[in-house]
Protein backbone atom coordinates (compact mmCIF):
# COMPACT_ATOMS: atom_id res chain seq x y z
CA UNK A 1 0.00 0.00 0.00
CA UNK A 2 1.14 3.49 -0.82
CA UNK A 3 -0.26 6.97 -0.73
CA UNK A 4 -1.71 8.71 -3.82
CA UNK A 5 -0.21 11.98 -5.07
CA UNK A 6 -2.69 13.35 -7.59
CA UNK A 7 -1.88 15.58 -10.58
CA UNK A 8 -3.84 16.87 -13.56
CA UNK A 9 -3.39 16.76 -17.33
CA UNK A 10 -0.36 17.81 -19.36
CA UNK A 11 2.17 17.65 -16.53
CA UNK A 12 5.38 18.36 -18.40
CA UNK A 13 8.92 17.31 -17.61
CA UNK A 14 9.82 20.86 -16.57
CA UNK A 15 7.12 20.65 -13.90
CA UNK A 16 8.45 17.28 -12.75
CA UNK A 17 12.01 18.63 -12.49
CA UNK A 18 12.66 22.22 -13.55
CA UNK A 19 15.51 22.91 -15.95
CA UNK A 20 17.58 24.95 -13.48
CA UNK A 21 18.07 21.80 -11.37
CA UNK A 22 19.53 19.87 -14.32
CA UNK A 23 22.79 21.66 -13.52
CA UNK A 24 23.04 19.73 -10.25
CA UNK A 25 25.65 16.96 -10.41
CA UNK A 26 23.37 13.98 -9.68
CA UNK A 27 19.78 12.76 -9.37
CA UNK A 28 20.02 12.70 -5.57
CA UNK A 29 20.54 16.47 -5.50
CA UNK A 30 17.78 17.07 -8.06
CA UNK A 31 15.15 14.88 -6.37
CA UNK A 32 14.22 17.27 -3.51
CA UNK A 33 12.97 19.67 -6.18
CA UNK A 34 10.54 17.28 -7.90
CA UNK A 35 7.16 18.87 -8.70
CA UNK A 36 8.33 22.05 -6.97
CA UNK A 37 6.18 24.33 -9.16
CA UNK A 38 3.04 22.22 -8.63
CA UNK A 39 3.48 21.05 -5.03
CA UNK A 40 6.48 22.42 -3.18
CA UNK A 41 6.04 19.84 -0.40
CA UNK A 42 5.91 16.77 -2.65
CA UNK A 43 9.53 15.70 -2.14
CA UNK A 44 9.20 16.08 1.64
CA UNK A 45 5.96 14.10 1.85
CA UNK A 46 6.43 11.30 -0.67
CA UNK A 47 7.61 7.98 0.78
CA UNK A 48 8.96 4.84 -0.86
CA UNK A 49 6.02 2.87 -2.21
CA UNK A 50 3.79 5.89 -2.90
CA UNK A 51 2.13 6.49 -6.26
CA UNK A 52 1.79 9.39 -8.67
CA UNK A 53 -1.64 9.41 -10.34
CA UNK A 54 -2.40 11.83 -13.17
CA UNK A 55 -4.78 12.58 -15.99
CA UNK A 56 -3.77 12.74 -19.67
CA UNK A 57 -0.41 13.32 -21.34
CA UNK A 58 1.79 12.91 -18.26
CA UNK A 59 5.46 13.68 -18.94
CA UNK A 60 4.99 15.82 -22.04
CA UNK A 61 7.64 18.35 -22.99
CA UNK A 62 11.34 17.68 -23.27
CA UNK A 63 12.92 14.26 -23.42
CA UNK A 64 14.91 14.60 -20.20
CA UNK A 65 15.52 11.27 -18.50
CA UNK A 66 15.92 13.10 -15.19
CA UNK A 67 12.12 13.48 -14.91
CA UNK A 68 11.36 9.79 -14.27
CA UNK A 69 14.72 9.39 -12.52
CA UNK A 70 13.90 11.87 -9.73
CA UNK A 71 10.57 10.10 -9.13
CA UNK A 72 12.30 6.76 -8.87
CA UNK A 73 14.96 8.24 -6.57
CA UNK A 74 12.22 9.50 -4.24
CA UNK A 75 10.78 5.99 -4.06
CA UNK A 76 7.68 6.44 -6.22
CA UNK A 77 6.50 2.89 -6.85
CA UNK A 78 4.70 3.69 -10.11
CA UNK A 79 3.10 6.46 -12.12
CA UNK A 80 -0.46 5.76 -13.23
CA UNK A 81 -2.14 8.04 -15.75
CA UNK A 82 -4.82 8.19 -18.42
CA UNK A 83 -2.01 8.55 -20.97
CA UNK A 84 1.70 9.35 -21.18
CA UNK A 85 3.93 11.28 -23.52
CA UNK A 86 5.80 8.57 -25.46
CA UNK A 87 9.30 9.76 -24.59
CA UNK A 88 8.52 9.91 -20.85
CA UNK A 89 7.03 6.41 -21.04
CA UNK A 90 10.15 5.02 -22.74
CA UNK A 91 12.51 6.84 -20.38
CA UNK A 92 10.61 5.54 -17.35
CA UNK A 93 10.82 1.92 -18.53
CA UNK A 94 14.48 2.41 -19.41
CA UNK A 95 15.34 3.50 -15.87
CA UNK A 96 13.03 0.97 -14.19
CA UNK A 97 10.07 3.13 -13.11
CA UNK A 98 6.71 1.44 -13.78
CA UNK A 99 4.31 3.56 -15.84
CA UNK A 100 0.80 2.18 -16.07
CA UNK A 101 -2.10 3.39 -18.18
CA UNK A 102 -5.18 3.38 -15.98
CA UNK A 103 -7.85 5.44 -17.69
CA UNK A 104 -10.17 7.30 -15.34
CA UNK A 105 -8.34 6.37 -12.14
CA UNK A 106 -7.59 10.02 -11.39
CA UNK A 107 -11.33 10.71 -11.30
CA UNK A 108 -11.90 8.11 -8.59
CA UNK A 109 -8.96 8.31 -6.18
CA UNK A 110 -8.21 11.10 -3.75
CA UNK A 111 -4.88 12.68 -2.87
CA UNK A 112 -3.49 11.04 0.27
CA UNK A 113 -5.66 7.94 -0.11
CA UNK A 114 -4.01 4.53 0.28
CA UNK A 115 -3.73 2.54 -2.94
CA UNK A 116 -2.29 -0.78 -4.05
CA UNK A 117 -1.15 -1.75 -7.55
CA UNK A 118 -1.03 -5.36 -8.70
CA UNK A 119 0.90 -5.14 -11.98
CA UNK A 120 0.61 -8.87 -12.66
CA UNK A 121 -3.18 -8.77 -12.47
CA UNK A 122 -3.47 -5.31 -14.04
CA UNK A 123 -5.55 -3.89 -11.19
CA UNK A 124 -5.47 -1.07 -8.66
CA UNK A 125 -7.28 -1.19 -5.34
CA UNK A 126 -8.22 2.07 -3.62
CA UNK A 127 -11.08 3.26 -1.46
CA UNK A 128 -12.63 -0.20 -1.36
CA UNK A 129 -12.86 -0.32 -5.17
CA UNK A 130 -10.91 -2.20 -7.83
CA UNK A 131 -9.91 -0.56 -11.13
CA UNK A 132 -8.57 -2.23 -14.26
CA UNK A 133 -5.30 -1.00 -15.72
CA UNK A 134 -3.11 -1.94 -18.63
CA UNK A 135 -1.14 -5.11 -17.98
CA UNK A 136 2.44 -4.79 -19.10
CA UNK A 137 3.74 -7.38 -21.54
CA UNK A 138 5.98 -10.01 -19.94
CA UNK A 139 9.15 -8.69 -21.62
CA UNK A 140 8.50 -5.14 -20.38
CA UNK A 141 7.74 -6.38 -16.86
CA UNK A 142 10.99 -8.37 -16.93
CA UNK A 143 12.89 -5.18 -17.80
CA UNK A 144 11.27 -3.38 -14.86
CA UNK A 145 11.91 -6.31 -12.51
CA UNK A 146 15.60 -6.12 -13.38
CA UNK A 147 15.81 -2.39 -12.67
CA UNK A 148 15.48 -0.99 -16.18
CA UNK A 149 16.71 -1.55 -19.70
CA UNK A 150 20.46 -1.16 -19.12
CA UNK A 151 20.36 -3.38 -16.03
CA UNK A 152 18.34 -5.92 -18.02
CA UNK A 153 20.83 -5.92 -20.90
CA UNK A 154 23.75 -6.20 -18.48
CA UNK A 155 22.19 -9.36 -17.03
CA UNK A 156 21.91 -10.95 -20.49
CA UNK A 157 25.67 -10.92 -21.07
Amino acid sequence: MGKVFLFGSDVDTDQIIASQYLLYPNIGEMAPHAFESLDDTFAERVRPGDYVVAKENFGCGSSREQAPSVLKKLGVKAVLADSFARIFYRNAINIGLPVIICRGLSEHVKAGEEMELDMDAGVVRAGGETYRCTKLPANMKAILDQGGLIASLDKEE
